[in-house]
């Protein structure tokens, strides 16, 4: 039985690089749909300027790191199966 060590080696390095990569994918979907801390009973909350707009363009970031998460685990299970 014969190992291909350098083939085994880029695998590995490979498959670690692309696991760090989607965690830290999800992980900013994961931040991007977080909730903001509400206002204490009876107070109000200011929003500056532009605010609003620029939590819909973070939601929808991080929807999109969603969807790259669930396109890599598709092309797996495609990689796997074909």
């Amino acid at each position: 039985m014969h190992i291909d060590w350098a083939a085994l080696g880029q695998v590995f390095g490979v498959s670690l690089v692309v696991t760090v990569a989607l965690v830290g994918v999800f992980t900013l979907g994961i931040v991007g749909t977080s909730g903001k801390a509400r206002p204490e009973r009876g107070g109000t909350a200011a929003v500056p300027d532009g605010a609003a707009g620029a939590s819909a363009l973070v939601r929808t970031g991080a929807y999109a790191c969603f969807a790259a998460c669930a396109a890599a685990v598709a092309y797996g299970i495609y990689l796997i199966v074909a």
